[in-house]
């Protein structure tokens, strides 16, 4: 989209009406899953640092970068079905078919389903599991995946790597695996094993990692760091 096309659509969804929510669902709402009306409404260039940033895409069109771009993933083999990336909405269904339309290249588009916003499940881990996510009261039970308090599918793929693993090794009579924190899925097992009140789902990022030695001001050095870090800290481990 271009500073026109977004500002109308920007216009559009803070306009559009909200369904009345039960009292349940009123409750603090986890950040990576902001509804997008509710990210609209802190100002009019958060979707362009969210959602809809634009960094790393280029306008064959122009040879530029666009000022606001929307995402689709492809949802079915035969091309003809989308979602649209990080568009969870508690907006009325008729008020989204208004608003979503009115992105260049949907005008016509037929929607399929409309988005809701799903509940997030998940048990207190900082207080039931161990950083190999293994029940403390009961070495026979393991919980992985968003239940666990990783939120993504890759976070969840890498706590269901090491339960796989640690149940394999219990099977076999071996040592229990636990992944250096300096690792992201250590990190990751420990921040969801580490006693916190204010427990709330956690992406891989890299503020969960260890603070370096050294001040690096510059980010892309500081992160290939920590990610040089991590890397030699998996080819020392002995069990892996």
């Amino acid at each position: 989209m271009n500073k026109e096309e977004y500002e109308e659509f920007y216009q559009n969804l803070i306009s559009a009406e909200v369904v009345t929510l039960h009292k349940f669902e009123k409750r603090e709402i986890f950040e990576g899953c902001m509804p997008i009306e509710i990210m609209a409404k802190r100002g009019e260039d958060t979707l362009r640092f969210g959602p809809l940033k634009p960094v790393g895409f280029t306008d064959p069109r122009t040879g530029r970068r666009p000022y606001a771009v929307v995402q689709l993933r492809q949802d079915d083999a035969n091309g003809t079905m989308y979602n649209l990336v990080g568009f969870q909405t508690n907006l009325k269904f008729g008020e989204q078919k208004r608003a979503l339309s009115s992105i260049p290249g949907l005008a016509n588009a037929e929607f399929v389903k409309y988005g809701v916003m799903h509940r997030n499940t998940y048990i207190n881990s900082t207080d039931l599991l161990d950083n190999t996510y293994c029940l403390k009261k009961n070495p026979n039970i393991y919980f992985a995946g968003q239940i666990t308090g990783v939120e993504g599918y890759v976070e969840s793929i890498s706590s269901g790597m090491v339960v796989g693993r640690n149940v394999a090794n219990r099977l076999l009579g071996k040592e229990k695996i636990k992944f250096p924190v300096n690792t992201m899925i250590g990190a990751l097992a420990n921040y969801i094993a580490t006693p916190n009140k204010k427990f709330q789902p956690m992406n891989a990022n890299f503020g969960i990692l260890p603070e370096l030695g050294e001040k690096i001001r510059d980010k892309k050095v500081k992160y290939g760091t920590l990610a040089d870090i991590a890397i030699e800290a998996m080819h020392t481990m002995q069990n892996l």
